[in-house]
């Protein structure tokens, strides 16, 4: 006699693509955990789902072992999301990321971010990938016959301002590096030929100490003093995300944001429904 059966139900099925959708988009970060326990990130999920149109899931955040992100993206995907699962090419070689990609198939996970890595805190860089290698694998390998049958992947990468595209033109979208010069963002967007979706980062500033790590530690964002010296209002850096949230959308010149919550993704998901309707 055997007992009930422990298969899992299969996810429902997940929203349409947001490079499928008109409009304008919100891709929300969430946080994947460092202990094997998922119920922080799914109540991130759930207070953001009503205004978000995918989760970005980042790979070993901070070069610190996590939960990976494509298990948290076929988790978004069981709660009614859709998942973007970020690979970096710092923690794998080659046969990882043939296997990464035969485990996203295999659950679902068709959207991924290719990143380059943050410097690892733990163990040291592999140095046998590149971005620009992971895209060139995924046109080969990637839409190999293992993969016949199962829906195409979708795969974006990260520009910073200032800086051509060059090879990055061969992704389906592209995610901005967070800047605080608007006038700059949009001068660099115009001057791009690219026919993808480009959605802009945004940050929530937490606090001044936090502004001032990222000043002292990412050379290509610097956050200017005058909001700086807001930031001991813990309200300050919602009400500047959604300014620019706002900003990115009236201009028109992007799909829409990657928005990092940090920490107060309850205050943003309350925010953004506001935004989102109006």
């Amino acid at each position: 006699m055997t007992g009930p059966s422990s298969i899992a139900p299969p996810p429902p099925e997940p929203p349409q693509s947001f490079l499928k959708q008109s409009g304008f988009g919100i891709l929300t970060e969430v946080e994947p955990p460092r202990r094997p326990d998922i119920e922080h990130v799914r109540r991130q999920i759930e207070v953001l789902k009503p205004v978000t149109d995918a989760f970005l899931i980042p790979d070993n955040h901070l070069g610190r072992a996590t939960v990976s992100s494509v298990a948290v993206a076929h988790e978004v995907a069981y709660l009614g999301g859709r998942g973007i699962a970020c690979l970096n090419a710092r923690d794998r070689n080659l046969l990882g990321f043939r296997r990464d990609l035969l485990t996203a198939a295999s659950y679902g996970v068709d959207h991924f971010l290719f990143v380059y890595g943050d410097a690892p805190q733990e163990g040291r860089r592999t140095e046998d990938l590149t971005v620009r290698g992971m895209i060139n694998e995924v046109r080969s390998f990637g839409e190999g016959p293992l993969f016949q049958g199962y829906s195409d992947f979708r795969i974006g990468t990260v520009a910073k301002v200032g800086r051509p595209l060059a090879w990055r033109t061969q992704a389906d979208f592209v995610f901005v590096q967070v800047t605080y010069s608007f006038e700059r963002l949009l001068q660099w967007r115009e001057s791009l030929d690219y026919a993808g979706r480009m959605y802009a980062g945004v940050l929530v500033l937490a606090s001044a100490r936090m502004a001032r790590r990222i000043n002292a530690s990412i050379p290509d964002i610097q956050v200017p003093e005058t909001i700086v010296d807001k930031l001991d209002d813990a309200e300050v850096g919602v009400d500047l995300a959604c300014e620019q949230i706002e900003r990115v959308r009236a201009s028109g010149a992007f799909d829409g944001v990657h928005l990092i919550p940090v920490g107060r993704y309850r205050e943003m998901a309350a925010r953004l429904k506001t935004i989102t309707t109006s």
